[in-house]
């Protein structure tokens, strides 16, 4: 891994990150969902996103969110295509007002991988080969990201998000990465 680079995933960088903390230990990471719009998958409008390039008049929904400035350090396609858009090193804005075992502002300490889906889709095989390779990747740099610090945005964000939601097999996440 060069820098906070994974080697097998295709580079997006994303202007939407900053600095971690001074001496802050990552040691969360977190499981997100997303397809813009709501639904449709494939398309360029994640990058679009990530990179503040969202056109707001290309789809209705999109005039709500264009403005925002978000990112997430990974993205896994429902082809199982690796996209990273932050260093790991760096701080994504992934997390948003967020909590994990009393500690606020979770993206300080949390690795942000999202998933291209929706809640109630099933997520493809693929995609969990992928999370399951690169969550291992991410616990080699990171060791202090234990089994029992892998959540879902939901669990950070509770009653505010819901991914990767009920489709999203955690059982199956967990019997590869394990």
């Amino acid at each position: 891994m060069a820098g906070g680079w994974l080697p097998n995933a295709r580079r997006v960088p994303s202007p939407n990150w900053d600095e971690r903390p001074p001496g802050m230990v990552v040691d969360l990471l977190v499981v997100h969902c997303i397809s813009l719009p709501p639904g449709d998958f494939g398309g360029p409008w994640v990058d679009a996103l990530f990179q503040n390039r969202l056109d707001p008049d290309a789809h209705p929904y999109f005039r709500g969110i264009a403005h925002l400035r978000l990112s997430s350090h990974l993205l896994i396609r429902r082809d199982g295509e690796l996209i990273q858009y932050v260093d790991l090193d760096k701080r994504a804005w992934h997390a948003g007002s967020s909590s994990f075992a009393g500690r606020d502002k979770c993206n300080d300490f949390a690795i942000g991988i999202e998933l291209e889906g929706t809640d109630q889709v099933p997520y493809e095989e693929v995609q969990y080969r992928i999370l399951a390779r690169a969550t291992r990747e991410i616990r080699i740099r990171f060791p202090s990201v234990r089994s029992d610090h892998i959540v879902g945005h939901s669990d950070i964000a509770a009653g505010r998000k819901t991914d990767p939601g009920p489709a999203f097999d955690w059982g199956l996440f967990r019997k590869l990465i394990d």
